[in-house]
Parts: structure tokens; sequence; C-alpha cells
């Protein structure tokens, strides 16, 4: 038991992303179960229109984990974090999917080995972006849920060291530049 509770403090310490931090008011903030325990999280952001949004399989599913990683828009950035006081990349995928009940790895280099890889002409709405941040750019170290395609304009929110939990585009150099694979698990 031990050995494996050294394993998982490792395995988070190995792999991480980021975030920072903005505080929502209390009155736009609701309630959900993560496992055993509750947290408090804000109020989606405005998402974009659905006639602009692409979606495949499971438009209502994808809907609802996109829905709910939006919740925690501004949380800041936590190594292993998996609440509203801070989270990962990883983490903030984990959490979002797994409300609805789909399992997914805790790291996002494993994440990646979940289902199907995708050409990135063909993302829509629910699908994952993986990337290589650090010195080695092929390695898996970040990960993206898409939250938008318009045109070529794919939009996706993901949790930074810098700035906590964020809507990016992939357009944007640095993020184009360490875009590594897209996966679809919906």
């Amino acid at each position: 038991m031990t050995s494996k509770f050294l394993s998982l403090l490792l395995l988070f310490l190995v792999v991480g992303c980021g975030a920072s931090k903005k505080k929502s008011s209390a009155h736009n903030q609701r309630k959900i179960s993560v496992g055993p325990s509750e947290v408090t999280v804000g109020t989606p952001r405005e998402l974009p229109n659905e006639n602009s949004v692409t979606t495949v399989a499971s438009p209502s599913i994808s809907r609802k984990v996109i829905n709910t990683a939006m919740t925690f828009s501004g949380v800041k950035y936590k190594f292993g974090g998996t609440t509203i006081k801070g989270m990962d990349c990883s983490g903030l995928l984990y959490v979002s999917f797994g409300e609805h009940d789909i399992q997914l790895p805790r790291a996002s280099y494993l994440m990646a080995t979940e289902g199907e890889n995708i050409d990135l002409n063909k993302v829509s709405a629910g699908d994952l972006l993986f990337f290589g941040t650090s010195g080695r750019k092929k390695k898996i170290n970040h990960v993206g849920l898409v939250v938008s395609v318009n045109g070529d304009d794919i939009q996706f929110i993901h949790a930074t060291t810098s700035r906590g939990v964020i809507v990016s585009s992939l357009r944007e150099g640095y993020w184009n530049y360490a875009f590594i694979k897209a996966t679809r698990v919906l």
C-alpha cells in the first residue's frame, strides 16, 4: 500500500501543467461532487454559439464535460491539484470527465494513450489536445480540452502555470509550436 502511494506521489511530481488565480463571487458558485467530497466552483463563462461548435460523437456528453471544465475558469495552478483551490492540466480533465462518469488516467502522458488519434483538421469539441512544453518537445506533459472549433480556430481549455485555468487558441504561436497530437475519447 505504501509503495502504491509513493508511486502515485512520484507520478504527480513528475507530471504537471499550470494556472493562476481569479476569484468568483459567492452568488456565481455551485457545488459538485468529485469522488467522496464536494467542491464549490464558479459558473461557466459563456461558451461559443452551439452552431459554431462542431461535435462528432455524443454532442450532449461533450457539451456537459466542456461546461464542467469551464466552471473551473480562473482557478489557480497547483501541481497535482484537482480542486478549486488549485489544479493542473490533467487534474482539470480528470475531474471534468469524471464528473460525468468517464474515467481517464490522471497524468497527461497517460491520457494520450486513451481514445483514437485524429487529424487536427478533424478535431471537434470534446477532443483532447496534447502538447510538449518542456525542453523535450516530443514528450507529452500538457493536455487541453477542445471547447470550440470555428474554421481553423481551435479553442481549448487547460491549466497553465502562469495564468491558471484558461481558454486558449491553437493559433497562438506557443501552443501551435508545442502541439503534438489530438485524440478522441468520446
